[in-house]
């Protein structure tokens, strides 16, 4: 098992060659930061078995109290409760802090045994332990899904 930046190592058709107007910054940005490889820009794990997951975009950051920390970092994080099906965090305006947080997920189809106010306090417990404080998000906001009207296949 092992994570990070999801590189190309050949070229496809469909793939970008330049940035309109600005080739520089096309170099730049997918070219320099991994020489020999285009960049994608995107967070990966591969599996002991071989299976890619994308965990989001690395240039997603949120600059918290002059902390930089990434959405995708959190997620993971939120994602590996057992009550949670999937999250994401976002950055809004904040006046002291420059930006705060804002944790939404989706639960999973189970019991979790507690409500939703002891659930959002688990987790952000959870990101203050596996991160820090700082990262502990300052909303947490659950999103329902109606289960019997969800299809599969």
């Amino acid at each position: 098992d092992v994570s990070g930046a999801l590189c190309i190592s050949q070229a496809w058709p469909g793939m970008a060659r330049t940035i309109y107007n600005d080739h520089k910054r096309y170099l730049e940005t997918y070219l320099t930061p991994y020489p020999g490889f285009f960049f994608t820009g995107d967070g990966v794990c591969r599996t002991s078995e071989g299976y890619y997951q994308l965990t989001g975009r690395l240039d997603d950051i949120i600059n918290i109290s002059g902390h930089r920390l990434g959405t995708a970092e959190v997620e993971d994080v939120v994602n590996h409760h057992v009550a949670v099906a999937e999250s994401a965090v976002i950055g809004y305006p904040h006046e002291i802090k420059g930006e705060g947080k804002m944790l939404s997920f989706l639960p999973q189809n189970i019991s979790w045994g507690c409500g939703t106010a002891i659930l959002a306090a688990q987790l952000q417990e959870l990101i203050s332990k596996k991160i820090a404080k700082y990262a502990a998000p300052d909303y947490v906001q659950v999103t329902e899904a109606n289960w019997s009207n969800t299809h599969t296949g």
